[in-house]
Parts: structure tokens; C-alpha cells; sequence
């Protein structure tokens, strides 16, 4: 009986690892950008302009008057994988940070590489901002306030959001915890967010990139 309890152990904690990583990925697959316009507006969004499966990209294909729910789901997406994939991982390690943070990272890998949807999603730069959120108010409103000076100053939204990321380890540092691995999982979170937009910034570089116009519609 006790070999037996053992095992029973072992597997519960084996289904709550695998549950604390498929839960998040694939809420982060639950794209907004495609869910809406695949499935709703009838027309792909990564048929249209830059390709990407991101706000920014839905905003100038098909005006603001569902961006709105774009943006809603992403937020909420995120919201509900750190706090279900964080509570699960938290009662195997004791580690509520950490735990949360890894949910993260799962949930932004889900939202950029989205099985659901061929492995093509968007950049995560809202999903990242809800992260940084959910992890501590103090991340976020730096994150975002980098962003929108950023996006105000130049109106590239990929160099704000790119500049936003890079506050990711330093906001986890000065607010959150100094622990070595959870610190390289946000370096790794905010690196996600920058390669994600290496062809933006080389367009920027070059003086190539689309300036972002509220009232912008792709023709």
C-alpha cells in the first residue's frame, strides 16, 4: 500500500506539472486578432497587411470598432492563465512567483506560436503588459508608460513596445524578486517580445516602418 500511495503521488504531481504548462499554452493559443476576424468578420487578419496576428495589425485592417473585444480577450486570457496555471504549479513548488511567471511565459508562447492556428499568432506585447500586471501594478504602469511616451514621440509602435520589454527584468529586479531563475525568465519573456519584433526594427532603422494612426484602415 505504501509503494501504491507513492505512485498515485508521483502521477498527481506529474498531471498537475503537465496541467500548469497545457492550460496556460493553450489559453494563450485563444487569439483574439484570429478568433474575430477568421471566425466572425470572415477575413484572416494575417492576410492583411504585415501578416501578424496582433492588435496593432487588426486595428489598421479593420478599424477600431472591434479592437476593443481584441484587446478584451487577450487581457483575459492572460489573466486566467497566471491565475489558474500559477495556482497549480504554486501547490507543487511552494513558489507562488515563480509559478506565476511561468504560467506567463506559457501563455505568451501560446498567444506567438499558437497550435491552434498553425504556429502563427501575434507578438505579445499586450499579453506581456498584462503579465507584467498581473505580477505586480507598479511592472505594468512602467511597461506601459515607457509604451505609450514611446509610441507618442515617434509612433512606432514597435519600438515602444520593444522599449517596454526591456523594463520587463529590470521592473522584476527592483519590484518582484531577485531570485537567479526568475530572473532569467523574465530577460527570456522580454527577449521573446524583442525577436518577435527584430524585422520591425530593422524597418525602423531604415526608416521603413508604418507610423500607427488611430484612424488608419488599410485600404
Amino acid at each position: 500500500m505504501p509503494e501504491r500511495s507513492m505512485w498515485i503521488v508521483v502521477l498527481v504531481w506529474i498531471a498537475v506539472g503537465m496541467a500548469s504548462v497545457v492550460i496556460p499554452y493553450l489559453l494563450g493559443c485563444m487569439n483574439g486578432a484570429v478568433i474575430i476576424s477568421k471566425y466572425i468578420l470572415r477575413d484572416d487578419v494575417r492576410d492583411h497587411g504585415s501578416g501578424n496576428a496582433g492588435l496593432t495589425n487588426f486595428h489598421r485592417t479593420f478599424g477600431g470598432k472591434l479592437t476593443f473585444v481584441v484587446l478584451l480577450l487577450d487581457v483575459v486570457k492572460m489573466i486566467v492563465a497566471v491565475a489558474v496555471g500559477g495556482f497549480l504549479l504554486s501547490w507543487l513548488t511552494g513558489n507562488l512567483i515563480l509559478a506565476r511567471y511561468w504560467s506567463g511565459l506559457w501563455c505568451l508562447l501560446g498567444h506567438m506560436f499558437p497550435v491552434t492556428f498553425g504556429f502563427k499568432g501575434g507578438k505579445g506585447v499586450l499579453s506581456g503588459v498584462t503579465l507584467m500586471f498581473c505580477l505586480d501594478w507598479r511592472m505594468g504602469l512602467i511597461a506601459l508608460g515607457i509604451f505609450l511616451v514611446v509610441v507618442a514621440l515617434t509612433r512606432y509602435i514597435s519600438l515602444g513596445s520593444c522599449l517596454a520589454a526591456v523594463s520587463f527584468p529590470v521592473s522584476t529586479w527592483l519590484f518582484v524578486s531577485r531570485e537567479p531563475v526568475i530572473l532569467v525568465m523574465s530577460v527570456f519573456l522580454a527577449g521573446l517580445v524583442i525577436f518577435m519584433h527584430r524585422g520591425n526594427l530593422v524597418r525602423v532603422a531604415h526608416g521603413e516602418e508604418r507610423r500607427f494612426s488611430l484612424h488608419r484602415k488599410e485600404k
